[in-house]
């Protein structure tokens, strides 16, 4: 007769051990479209794949592209698509990063941007972590979140084992990955998996043996490669492969078995510190709400309305004073445009590849204006005309009272992301093809193009730029600044001394230009500078910082946005750090700065907030 605990096994499913060896493909990081040789890489690891009779199934941990193009998507699916074996696959940072199409192509390529499956005694989840849109350190997306604490529900009462994967590791690259640990140590998780850094490792992640597999470029040598994974008797190793040749000896073992985590034991390791909120006690929310999705873009008021975006695709008003929601508009993408208001007009675009203008007063739509593609650039209004980018390589100007197309300029080279900035005769933008444009603002003709020669990676694309008389400030990933004369398009002066990455501002008399740096520091530099060199700075010790959040200056307070949900707030005149205050851990949008020294925030992890100093009250 079985034992009880086999007769259990068969019932239900699963039990401690597997009575058959479960092998299956682990592909990660194969960044189609750079280098020139990564399709071939994967066409030779899924040919590879394929020759084996012996693997289960194969899963790809993401950065499938390198820039979340559609053409990108579109090579990796038809290699996929000739797997002769079931696959399983989730996006990267570098699918949703650079996305043209504002996140939304991994799930119309592949159909789904997540999995869970059953196969044995085990159950495979897998989510994958941006930032999405906004260089920041990465991210799961709230959806995401949330999505991971459904699955865990559905586990609650089972004893059934789970491997995890994710393509960060779960450690302090991954900004929310404790949110992810803590709903794991619920499960009866036995192993996890990852991507993102490109090499075999043996990790640990607070108690869950991790594996971080290596990339499937050839990198350095001729042929690339993958790793087989065996799970037999208790048992997970992992052997690396190289396709058409051999499989190496096994490299990594992890013991499978119930760790037994008590999830009231979270506080014994490293969680984000919200001291700060300590320190500076005085600045409290008037209000704070927390949004079921992602925001990825700003907030903006208008007498009494605050509006959103989020990843759901919606557009959302709420009353200034208390937070509640006045309307709410659904449009059909993920939206991450900063919307821009005039009056009663609202204009925001979609992923859904649409222009919306909204009236304030009630959500209702005043018109819609249909393009070829996703938008994740930002409108801007001057007086009754919309400027607004696209990702099908257009610039357009539309009329605020209809939506009509006044002009159109084809010519971009790569898609827009940031909101442009005019003058009284052109209109100045850049783009993800390395480039910055001026338009006459009438025509809409080319007046002349600047570019810094680097690869698409260092583009003048994300920062929002500063127009000061005649001079276009912006702040490329290079880590430079860089002056361009508005009447010419030739550089004034470039300097890499302050080491900001993409955000920058100016100061509410224009006489300065405030730089982010990469480590602590705000730099204010002189518009009118001959060099570049800067006035003074102010060591705000945020550590590590690459967010492009851009500074807001008013009533004399400088705000800086950060990567890890902190607001630092500088005192232009005394030169130094008035007060800080930490939402949540994920990356500070643009803020937008009332009177009485208010301030609305919104953080990228769907948090959106009111705060303000009660000795100001």
């Amino acid at each position: 007769m079985k034992p009880f605990y086999l007769l259990l096994a068969a019932l239900f499913g699963f039990g401690t051990a597997s009575a058959q060896p479960i092998r299956f493909a682990f592909v990660t990081d194969t960044h189609v479209g750079a280098p020139a040789t990564a399709a071939e890489d994967l066409q030779r690891t899924v040919n590879d794949i394929n020759a084996q009779t012996d693997l289960d199934f194969a899963v790809f941990t993401g950065d499938v592209t390198d820039f979340g193009s559609d053409e990108e998507f579109a090579i990796a699916k038809r290699i996929l698509d000739g797997l002769n074996k079931k696959w399983y696959i989730f996006p990267g940072n570098h699918d949703t990063k650079w996305s043209e199409n504002g996140c939304n192509s991994f799930r119309r390529f592949f159909g789904a941007e997540r999995f869970a499956f059953t196969f044995g005694n085990y159950r495979f989840i897998g989510c994958g972590s941006g930032p999405n849109m906004r260089m920041s350190p990465g991210l799961v997306a709230r959806e995401d979140v949330l999505w991971l604490r459904s699955e865990v529900e559905k586990l609650k009462g089972s004893n059934q084992p789970v491997i995890f994967m994710n393509h960060y590791p779960l450690d302090e690259s991954l900004e929310n990955g404790y949110l992810l640990i803590d709903e794991l140590k619920k499960t009866n998780v036995q192993a996890a998996f990852c991507g993102h850094g490109h090499a075999n490792r043996e990790l640990n992640f607070e108690g869950i043996p991790g594996t971080m597999g290596r990339s499937n470029l050839r990198a350095k040598d001729e042929v690339g490669g993958y790793n087989i994974v065996t799970m037999q008797n208790d048992t997970m190793t992992f052997a690396e492969r190289t396709p058409g040749f051999s499989t190496q000896a096994v490299w990594r073992t992890i013991v499978l078995k119930n760790h037994h985590f008590d999830p009231t034991e979270a506080a014994k390791f490293p969680r984000p510190s919200y001291q700060m909120n300590t320190q500076y006690a005085t600045i409290q929310p008037v209000w704070a709400k927390q949004d079921s999705s992602d925001i990825g873009a700003g907030i903006v008021e208008s007498a009494g309305f605050c509006i959103y975006p989020n990843t759901s695709g919606q557009i959302v008003a709420l009353n200034t004073v208390d937070g509640s929601v006045r309307w709410r508009f659904a449009t059909g993408g993920k939206v991450y445009s900063t919307p821009a208001v005039r009056k009663n007009r609202v204009v925001v675009a979609s992923t859904d590849g649409t222009i919306y203008c909204l009236d304030k007063r009630n959500g209702n739509l005043f018109w819609k204006q249909e393009t070829g593609k996703p938008i994740v650039a930002s409108p801007v209004i001057d007086r009754n005309t919309v400027f607004i980018g696209s990702s099908e390589g257009k610039f357009r100007a539309l009329s605020l009272a209809d939506g009509s197309v006044r002009w159109t300029f084809a010519g971009v080279k790569g898609f827009v992301e940031s909101v442009a900035v005019f003058d009284q005769k052109k209109v100045y933008f850049g783009s993800w093809g390395s480039s910055l444009y001026a338009l006459n603002k009438k025509t809409g003709d080319s007046v002349w193009r600047w570019t810094n020669g680097k690869i698409r990676n260092f583009s003048p694309a994300a920062c929002v730029p500063v127009l000061v008389k005649n001079r276009l400030f912006i702040q490329t990933p290079d880590r430079t600044v860089t002056t361009i004369d508005t009447e010419t398009g030739r550089e004034i002066w470039k300097t890499a001394q302050h080491k900001g990455f993409e955000s920058m501002g100016v100061s509410a008399d224009q006489s300065l230009i405030y730089v982010k740096c990469m480590q602590d520091s705000v730099w204010a530099i002189p518009t009118n500078s001959a060099d570049g060199r800067g006035a003074w700075f102010v060591n705000c010790q945020f550590g590590y910082e690459i967010s492009p959040g851009p500074l807001t200056e008013r009533d004399g307070l400088v705000y800086v946005p950060t990567d890890e949900g902190a607001l630092y707030t500088i005192d232009r005149e005394n030169r130094q750090l008035l007060w800080a205050h930490k939402l949540s851990n994920a990356m500070l949008n643009r803020v937008w700065p009332l009177k009485n020294r208010r301030v609305l925030v919104t953080t990228m992890d769907g948090k959106i907030a009111l705060l303000q100093n009660t000795i100001n009250r």
